[in-house]
């Protein structure tokens, strides 16, 4: 798999990574006792796919134990993204940003993963309570101390408001939040990736964070790179989802969005066909995806190691400038994200 370079750490990973979340976390309960996504883990490395990227609070703790499961024989060949930041209740989830927390909950991913350092260490929400510039100075030491490797950020919502149909609020400019964390947090310590949803459906990232990493020579790593599961063309409107799957309550999952949202797959699957018949609607997208810059990575999520070999080879479909110009013609999503 082609390689790409991300931060000033000069971070090189391949081209597609693997989002771990799904294998324990929001899609549902996994039907086995992980063993078919310790599968998808080992599948990722073999096929290059080696930026893993997991998070304490998948779970909470269960994805990082499973990610460890394969990193205790093969942690040389991976590169290993874990985040902070957040805590799990029964019924809430909050963030907690202080220095002390930040430390100990780095000791324990590492015993978790089975490593003695993490790759990229992400903070995934900023504490309100706590100024960041604390919190990514805790996250400083732990590079200082051999513990991690290199620091990134998870971004902030883009601004969709309910009804929005655009996925952004009427004179808020997407990522304002996290562009304003992200110039603070630079002048402690250097930001090596940032980390927000990216995808033909929720483009918003392009508007002003993704130019931003470019400008400061920072990775980007696309997050729900197709649409959780929407983009792949193999989601039926109105089949329904798993109660505690997070698409049973999200707006542009109803049978009525789904429908509505039918044009955006139909034009992927057009492009597909260009390609051949073996290139599907989720390698487009994923290759729409590496497109837009050599210091983007997209993150798709899965426990299935066949739709790990899929994605893994979307790095091998070149997107001409006519197909890119059919894909930013397509319509825009309909339905609120948020």
């Amino acid at each position: 798999m082609e390689r790409r370079t991300i931060g000033a750490a000069a971070l090189e990973v391949g081209a597609v990574g693997l989002g771990c979340m799904p294998m324990s976390w929001a899609y549902g309960r996994p039907r086995q006792r992980g063993d078919e996504s310790v599968r998808a883990v080992h599948q990722a490395l073999d096929r290059g796919a080696v930026l893993l990227d997991t998070a304490d609070m998948y779970g909470p703790f269960t994805n990082e134990l499973l990610v460890g499961r394969v990193l205790r024989e093969r942690r040389a060949e991976a590169f290993v993204s874990t985040k902070v930041g957040l805590l799990v209740g029964d019924q809430h989830i909050v963030a907690n940003g202080r220095p002390g927390y930040v430390k100990r909950a780095c000791d324990a991913s590492l015993r978790r993963l089975q490593t003695d350092v993490i790759d990229l260490y992400q903070l995934h929400r900023a504490d309100p309570e706590v100024p960041v510039e604390e919190t990514w100075g805790a996250m400083a030491e732990l590079v200082r101390a051999g513990k991690v490797r290199a620091l990134g950020l998870c971004a902030v919502g883009a601004g969709a408001g309910p009804g929005a149909h655009t996925g952004r609020r009427p004179g808020v400019r997407p990522y304002e939040a996290t562009v304003r964390q992200l110039e603070r947090v630079q002048q402690v310590f250097p930001v090596s990736a940032v980390q927000a949803e990216l995808s033909v459906w929720s483009p918003q990232a392009l508007d002003a964070l993704l130019p931003w990493c470019r400008a400061h020579g920072v990775g980007f790593l696309a997050a729900m790179p197709l649409g959780n599961g929407f983009l792949t063309g193999t989601l039926r409107p109105g089949a329904g989802f798993e109660p505690d799957d997070l698409r049973a309550r999200h707006p542009r999952f109803t049978a009525e969005m789904m429908a509505a949202n039918q044009p955006i797959v139909a034009g992927l699957r057009r492009v597909a066909r260009r390609h051949g018949a073996s290139v599907t609607p989720a390698q487009v997208a994923l290759a729409w995806i590496l497109a837009q810059g050599p210091h983007v990575v997209p993150l798709p999520g899965t426990r299935h190691a066949h739709r790990v070999a899929e994605n893994a080879a979307a790095h091998g479909v070149y997107l001409t400038s006519e197909d890119l110009a059919e894909v930013a013609e397509l319509p825009a999503a309909q339905g609120s994200w948020d």
